[in-house]
């Protein structure tokens, strides 16, 4: 397979799924073996975080006229009672930092989870039955409307959360941090319904938070790696004009496709909610089990 084919291939996954309750870590690492590229080495390290790149630049600009909103309204918002720390934007904040600094910390252990595929299938497998049961708990309240009275849904929309919401879908977002395959939308989407978010709200705010940790999380990854402090340090200066080709294929494709499946999520989770992403999770933790089994066992 030509590298351009296989960066176009690779930057439809990161794509499709870095948003997408389903674990972008685990499709890479499904994508890395079935197509016989080390994303370990040097340049697919650079790869990996080019196309990453190119899925958090999609955020920003999908959601722009709903940032320069927020913007306008800080720091008191739309109705006028809230905070620096409780508007939206501080929120989110908040969430970023009760993930950002444990997740520091367990940078060894998340290292060392990062290849296991035993890890990636359970994280799937679970995750998906946890989604699956979380949406169904609210289903009847999303159904109803905010109209209805006594429901479970109490936020149903990203400024109405408070801060206490805010740092129990930073805690859980660890999760995703540690245990690849978790997904980090998964993890706060499901955080925010059990905290009695809706749907769209509990959406949303997992985009806007993605912001902020992806951002410094690949930042960070890159600047390990271009320093020579991280695991095969990248040889910037050695990369052709071939290899650089590779690279802006993968960055552009990887947009693209992140910012339709934006779009298209936005969309049909108000309509339809998580569960066909919760069996999907459910049948791949399934089948990466069984591959780990016949893989290492």
């Amino acid at each position: 397979m030509s590298d351009y084919l296989l960066s176009v291939l690779l930057g439809i996954i990161e794509g499709l799924t870095e948003f997408l309750p389903v674990s972008s870590t685990a499709h890479l690492r499904i994508g890395e073996a079935l197509l016989h590229v080390d994303l370990a080495s040097g340049y697919w390290k650079m790869y990996s975080i080019v196309i990453q790149l190119g899925a958090i630049l999609t955020l920003p600009i999908y959601f722009r006229e709903r940032i320069g909103k927020l913007l306008a309204t800080f720091p008191r918002g739309e109705s006028g009672e809230r905070t620096a720390l409780t508007h939206p934007l501080g929120l989110v904040t908040v969430a970023f930092v009760v993930t950002a600094i444990p997740s520091f910390l367990l940078t060894k252990i998340i290292g060392k989870n990062l290849e296991n595929l035993r890890v990636i299938g359970c994280a799937l497998l679970i995750g998906g039955i946890l989604m699956w049961i979380v949406d169904a708990m609210n289903a009847k309240a999303e159904v109803a409307g905010a109209g209805a009275h006594g429901g479970r849904i109490s936020v149903w929309k990203m400024e109405d959360m408070s801060l206490g919401q805010a740092v129990w879908i930073g805690a859980c977002q660890i999760l995703s941090a540690v245990f690849p395959g978790t997904s980090r939308s998964m993890s706060t989407i499901a955080a925010g319904q059990l905290a009695r978010m809706s749907r769209a709200a509990a959406l949303e705010f997992s985009f806007f938070v993605s912001i902020p940790t992806m951002a410094v999380a690949t930042g960070y990854t890159f600047l390990k790696s271009v320093t020579g402090k991280g695991e095969n340090p990248i040889g910037v200066s050695q990369i052709d004009a071939h290899g650089w080709i590779v690279l802006a294929i993968g960055f552009v494709v990887s947009f693209m496709v992140a910012y339709g499946s934006v779009a298209w999520l936005m969309a049909w989770v108000r309509r339809r909610g998580f569960v066909p992403f919760a069996m999907y999770r459910i049948v791949a933790g399934i089948l990466v089990l069984l591959w780990a089994a016949k893989v290492i066992g």
